[in-house]
């Protein structure tokens, strides 16, 4: 019940066991396929240029950096968190000029903030956290997508955590480039990260002046591993975790999108109504809390690090701690994929009671 991995499915897991296969064989070139199009279905896109990096989140986020950003061009970041940062981070190893928006750690990015920072300016790319695993934000994005393209600059969006948890809607939002992870919400083992691009984005790659500075992820060249008729070879791709991935993919296409999100809620309800007559205090307004995602203020009395020990020793409960302004100071609590379930939140429930009330 941390901030991932979540706990998966049976049947996932047993996907991962399949004997191997060869990373060019027809079998999983035509699995390969298939965990595409579901990606497009989750993430509510038709962009061509959808695949799955093989390597976890961050690899995602830097992929979508390192192929749209040149030394000097202009980005505009959006922090309100650990991962406005790293994005901040890697777009200033691109050689970009980095324009900072920021808000207050448990607080969503202020259109009008982002818009007083576009005045005047004609960036490359603004890029911005949907789901803020540090703080719980969940950030809305189509006022965000409006002023972006206004300005001529493509939306780059990190869905680490909201996809397959909350609504993550590419082609309605006009989202640019986009990358999540594969061990949140998705319930897939750890080490796998989709991207999608839309056509702008693809034009802004193939018009670039300069090579991409990471070999590994340079899509000019992975893309053609995972499209074509012919696949040309580019790495051997972790031939069970995308086994593992097409699994989790097809439950989650089993169950239903808006089936999975209103689960979540649900969820995320249930454990606001146990965990505040306890005396935790939710940091993020209502509107804007992650239902996969639970950011709490400690009551008084209860210390970090020693209640989250025992949690994880006396009930084999784990929860995550804070991160950066936050450590030391809230617990995250995780609902995601196949962890957020009634019984993940009473089974805590019931252990915070009895650790608190001794």
């Amino acid at each position: 019940m941390g901030p991932g991995p979540s706990d998966a499915h049976p049947k996932v897991l047993l996907a991962m066991a399949t004997p191997l296969i060869g990373h060019l064989d027809p079998e999983f070139l035509r699995i390969m396929d298939e965990v595409k199009e579901m990606v497009r279905l989750t993430l509510q896109t038709k962009n061509e240029l959808t695949f799955v990096v093989s390597a976890p989140g961050s690899a995602g986020m830097e992929t979508c950096l390192v192929n749209l950003l040149e030394p000097g061009d202009e980005a505009v970041i959006c922090v309100h968190g650990v991962f406005g940062n790293r994005m901040a981070d890697i777009a200033g190893r691109c050689g970009a000029n980095v324009i900072r928006v920021e808000a207050p750690w448990g607080k969503p990015i202020d259109p009008a903030a982002l818009e007083e920072a576009l005045s005047g300016r004609r960036p490359k790319l603004v890029a911005i956290v949907h789901a803020e695993t540090s703080t719980g934000v969940l950030q809305p994005l189509e006022r965000i997508s409006e002023i972006t393209h206004r300005a001529g600059a493509l939306l780059v969006v990190d869905a680490v955590t909201s996809w397959c948890g909350a609504p993550v809607k590419v082609d309605e939002w006009e989202i640019d480039a986009l990358y999540s992870g594969s061990q949140k919400c998705l319930s897939a083992p750890p080490g796998l990260s989709p991207v999608t691009f839309s056509p702008r984005a693809v034009k802004a790659l193939d018009e670039r002046k300069t090579k991409v500075q990471s070999w590994f992820l340079d899509l000019t060249q992975v893309r053609h591993y995972w499209s074509g008729s012919k696949r040309a070879y580019h790495h051997t791709a972790p031939v069970s975790s995308v086994l593992a991935m097409h699994e989790a993919l097809r439950l989650v296409l089993e169950e239903g999108l808006e089936n999975r999100f209103r689960r979540h809620r649900e969820n995320h309800e249930l454990l606001r109504a146990g965990l505040e007559p306890l005396g935790f205090e939710f940091i993020v307004e209502p509107q804007y809390r992650l239902p996969m995602l639970n950011a709490v203020k400690l009551p008084a009395g209860v210390d970090d690090a020693e209640y989250r020990k025992r949690l994880l020793d006396e009930f084999n409960i784990e929860v995550g701690g804070g991160l950066g302004d936050f450590a030391g100071k809230i617990w995250r609590i995780g609902l995601m994929g196949n962890s957020s379930s009634a019984n993940h939140v009473n089974m805590l429930l019931d252990a915070l009671r009895t650790m608190i009330n001794k």
